[in-house]
Order: C-alpha cells, then structure tokens, then sequence
C-alpha cells in the first residue's frame, strides 16, 4: 500500500449489509495509515440519490452493481476505479434458536406472523428476498406478513428485537468466521436469486485524495480480502 507523507480524510457511503468487515477494514487501515476514513451508513438507494444531488462522499461501497455504473455514466465517478469488492450471501435468520431448521420450511408453516426483508426500491438485499420468495411461489401467500426494513440493517434490528420472527438478512450480520453468532439459520442457495455484486467506486471529487486512493488500495489488498470474506462474503479473482 503506498504511504503518503500528508495525512488526508475520505468519507465513504456505504451499503449498511457491509457495516462490520467496514468497521474492521477501517481500523487496521487507520493503524498503519496517517488518513482518517470516515464511514456512514444507509441503503445504496438513498446514497446514489444524494450523490447524485452533490453530496460530499468521496467513496462509494454499493450493494450493487447498477448504482456505481450509473454514477461513472453520468460524470460523477472514475471508470477505472470500479470493482467488485464483494458476493453477497443472503440467509434466513431468526433469533429463535428452534424457529429455522436449516431449511426454508419455516416459510411455509403457521409458525410466524412477519417476516422481514430490506425494501426492494432501495436494497438489492430486498430485491433477491423478493426474488427467493417468487422462486419459492411463496411471495403472493406472505405478502400480508412482510415488513420491509429501510435497509438491511433496519430488517436486521426488526427481527433482532422480536418485531419479526424471522427474516432476509446479509450473512455478514450473523455469522462470524462462518459460524452463527446465535439463532437459527438457512443460507439461501445460489439458484434461488440473482447474485449480489457489490461493487465500490472512486468519486471523482476524490480522484486526488490520497486517503481514498490508499483506503481503495487496502480493501483491494490480501488483508482487506481477507478481513471481508471473514464476515461471510465471497471474494472474486
């Protein structure tokens, strides 16, 4: 990773399923960087809607692929600077350990009054639920019990607090090191939904801002890859 000799600040949007390996990839970078890198979280949706509108961020961790195209379409991003920086893992998750028998049965029964999943106009988290629940032929019969969450973090809290029994959340929110944190879980299988892509990009106010360009580096890095597929995501070649 080069070193610059003048300490710079980036602030990076990222998509809220990212929220722990970010976190993580932040501090170790932070302890061998003079940089500071600011993270806020939120849906991909909302962000590519405020940087659209000029909002300050100079890094952009979507949950997608489509949203960071569109930003280097319209001027706003640097071309080659983009890459998939992670594989999303979707899995069905209750904080009841006897709820989910690693299988999607659960969906099926009468054990449960909601179900949550991301909203799919913001999250692609929500649109490959969607997409499991249509494949299922289960998404007309539950439509009364869905409540969407903003985000993938809000779905997460909807069923951390009992608000839901179970529902749709980022691998990364509750597995570590590829075991489950707590609850019950079943990873959806690949057939099941398109494949979540997520993609970063440099934004082009940032082209010159050696925080950002070492940050990008050190994701990009053995240890940053690493550090993510820690948290459950798959990182490609």
């Amino acid at each position: 990773m080069p070193v610059s000799t003048v300490a710079a600040e980036a602030t990076v949007a990222v998509a809220s399923n990212f929220t722990a390996p970010a976190n993580q990839l932040v501090e170790e970078f932070e302890a061998q960087s003079d940089h500071d890198v600011r993270l806020v979280f939120g849906s991909s949706g909302r962000f590519f809607a405020q940087i659209s509108n000029g909002a300050p961020f100079d890094l952009f961790f979507s949950a997608d692929q489509e949203k960071p195209q569109e930003l280097i379409e319209s001027g706003l991003a640097i071309d080659d600077s983009l890459f998939t920086y992670a594989l999303g893992v979707l899995v069905l998750w209750s904080r009841y350990e006897q709820l989910i028998q690693t299988s999607p049965a659960v969906l099926s029964s009468n054990q449960f009054n909601r179900l949550a999943i991301a909203n799919a106009r913001h999250a692609p988290y929500g649109v490959a639920a969607e997409e499991v629940l249509s494949n299922l032929n289960l998404l007309a019969d539950l439509q009364s019990k869905l409540v969407r969450g903003e985000n993938i973090a809000q779905t997460f809290q909807f069923v951390f607090t009992g608000n839901a029994e179970l529902g749709f959340v980022a691998k990364s929110q509750v597995y570590q090191d590829n075991n489950l944190i707590s609850g019950s879980a079943w990873q959806v299988t690949e057939d099941l939904h398109s494949p979540i892509r997520q993609d970063a990009v440099l934004l082009q106010r940032a082209s010159t801002n050696d925080a950002a360009l070492e940050f990008l580096s050190f994701v990009r890095s053995n240890r940053g890859r690493s550090i993510i597929e820690s948290y459950g995501y798959v990182v490609g070649d």
